[in-house]
């Protein structure tokens, strides 16, 4: 416990810098892979102008940088490769693809504040393997960031949500999803 209490703490002195800075609102995290921190993030919405820089997500991109140093840059002699190594699909995974790659498997985050939904779905998609928050989201509410309405809202069909959403010119879109479904050397993420 004394090792979560040292994580929490960086994640939460990380969310007062923001605050303190004016950079964002109250929201640090800390990524950690065996029991050492390798990634810090902080919001930087307001210095940045980035609606996508929380926390969590700023942690996750740093992590990435951190933990897959030789990552094909733009250079032409490497940016048809993949640094990222494949690993077998957990047990009683929903997932129908037996690999994917490893991305952040192995990691922890810990957060001043329960991710947003769009930070959810980062941490997810970065593989990582548990979440740990200080705030919770009716705290978080308290302070004047709420995300319930983002909840409600993806449980309605596409018609009636907030922003419009409408399917147009699918026969185009399979074109790409047809470049990748018969790609012969894909590499599933």
């Amino acid at each position: 416990m004394a090792k979560h209490e040292e994580f929490m703490t960086e994640a939460v002195r990380l969310a007062k810098e923001s605050v303190n800075n004016n950079w964002g609102g109250p929201f640090g995290a800390v990524i950690v892979r065996g029991g050492r921190i390798v990634a810090r993030g902080q919001n930087r919405v307001l210095l940045t102008g980035d609606p996508t820089a929380h926390g969590e997500v700023e942690a996750i991109r740093k992590a990435v940088q951190v933990l897959n140093p030789s990552a094909p840059s733009i250079a032409r002699d490497r940016q048809h490769t993949s640094t990222l190594k494949l690993i077998p699909r957990e047990p009683n995974s929903p997932d129908k693809v037996g690999a994917r790659a490893r991305m952040l498997k192995g990691c922890v985050i810990y957060t001043s504040g329960a991710p947003c939904p769009m930070c959810m779905s980062a941490i997810y998609w970065a593989r990582i393997s548990a979440v740990y928050f200080a705030c919770d989201l009716k705290e978080t509410e308290r302070i004047g960031f709420s995300d319930a309405y983002q909840y409600k809202d993806f449980t309605k069909p596409l018609d009636q949500r907030l922003i419009p959403i409408k399917q147009i010119f699918p026969g185009l879109g399979k074109m790409a999803y047809r470049a990748w479904k018969y790609k012969t050397d894909q590499h599933p993420y």
